[in-house]
């Protein structure tokens, strides 16, 4: 039976606050089998991986998929550099946006998509530390806003139930 829908194995949270993200991408990943068993198990860590392109190919560097604890002299090494499956039009574009400047390819994301392992690329650029600070500030400031509605939306029921 063929697996639906899309699990996810593991999440780039850093990602999300030390970059901007401008453009994302789905690519599959080529992978031997002692790594998709490991990654069945929910193992992998995305901290400190990022792509990039070599001779018109992209690759994913620092992507640690633990070795297969069943496995043989057939395991894989955990940190080798792995081959994203993209489009030739989609890296053609990426390789015009990361020469533009500033630009950089961050996985976001590792996951099943029906099946397949799948990871959630995005072009971003770096934050400086006033961005993050700013971002913060704003989330602050949206989740007090949030707070004195709903202690106003209380206040409004309880003068109706008197």
């Amino acid at each position: 039976m063929k697996e639906k829908g899309r699990k996810v194995i593991a999440q780039n949270r850093r990602a999300r606050h030390d970059y901007t993200i401008l453009d994302t991408y789905e690519a599959g990943v080529a992978l031997k089998g002692t790594e998709v068993k490991s990654l069945r198990l929910g193992r992998a860590s995305l901290a400190d991986s990022f792509a990039t392109i070599d001779d018109g190919e992209v690759w994913l560097r620092g992507l640690h998929i633990p070795e297969y604890a069943q496995g043989t002299w057939t395991n894989h090494e955990p940190r080798r550099h792995r081959k994203l499956l993209l489009h030739r039009s989609e890296i053609e574009r990426l390789i015009g946006k990361t020469r533009e400047g500033g630009l950089t390819l961050v996985p976001l994301s590792l996951y099943f998509s029906d099946g397949k392992v799948k990871v959630e690329l995005a072009l971003a650029r770096g934050k400086r530390a006033y961005d993050k600070r700013a971002d913060i500030a704003k989330r602050d400031a949206d989740r007090e806003i949030q707070r004195a509605l709903g202690r106003a939306a209380k206040g409004r029921v309880r003068e109706l139930q008197r």
